[in-house]
């Protein structure tokens, strides 16, 4: 069974560490944040440096 996702759409990535992402979210915020790499799902769009698109990521860590 897999885990409950969120998805944010027109997700860029600023900046990858290699463990997380440095990610623009425009339906958050103008600041960007870090996502660890362990939380984001499978089916993410947005998975390293240079990808843009939907981003998914586990809810329990979205809802934090």
């Amino acid at each position: 069974m897999s885990s409950p996702t969120v998805e944010f759409s027109d997700v860029t990535v600023e900046r990858d560490t290699g463990k997380a992402l440095l990610v623009l979210i425009p339906d958050i915020g103008k600041d960007p944040i870090w996502v660890p790499k362990s939380v984001i799902d499978d089916d993410s769009e947005v998975y390293e440096l240079n990808t843009s698109g939907n981003l998914v990521v586990h809810a329990w860590w979205a809802n934090k």
